[in-house]
């Protein structure tokens, strides 16, 4: 079974991967270790979870001014998410996938939802990301 959202696409671009879903805020500086994709903070309610080609869903992005350059790190190393989707606008975080299409010629997606169509998005649901911040969402089948 598959539904559609449609949200609006700040990094626009096309990207396929399972959810990683958070419902905590999250700021790349000490949130993510752009050499593993992992999540180290202890804090976090996905801590040792490695967001690497997954779509990473969050409510917004809290923090630091060096999101950016975490994201563009990450990005650079091949372990940044496949996608991003928030509830929020992230213009640092935003910055560091565009920066990363100028130097490397790949970008990592971002689409804001609202936050009703966010929370309806389960862990390890299949998501494709539309330049038109367009969203497909597919319920793995739970017998397999």
């Amino acid at each position: 079974m598959s539904r559609t959202l449609h949200g609006k696409a700040v990094v626009p671009g096309e990207a396929t991967g399972r959810a990683l879903v958070s419902r905590m805020p999250i700021t790349l500086w000490g949130g993510l270790n752009p050499a593993t994709g992992e999540i180290p903070d202890p804090r976090h309610d996905r801590c040792g979870e490695v967001v690497t080609g997954r779509v990473f869903v969050f409510p917004h992005e809290k923090g630091s001014s060096t999101a950016s350059a975490i994201l563009l790190e990450a990005i650079r190393r091949e372990t940044a998410p496949a996608a991003i989707v928030t509830a929020a606008t992230c213009p640092i975080l935003a910055l560091g996938s565009i920066v990363a299409d100028e130097l490397y010629n790949r970008r990592v997606p971002m689409v804001v939802l609202s936050e009703p169509d966010l929370a309806t998005i389960g862990d390890g649901d299949q998501l494709t990301v539309f330049p038109d911040g367009t969203i497909t969402i597919t319920v793995p089948d739970s017998g397999s």
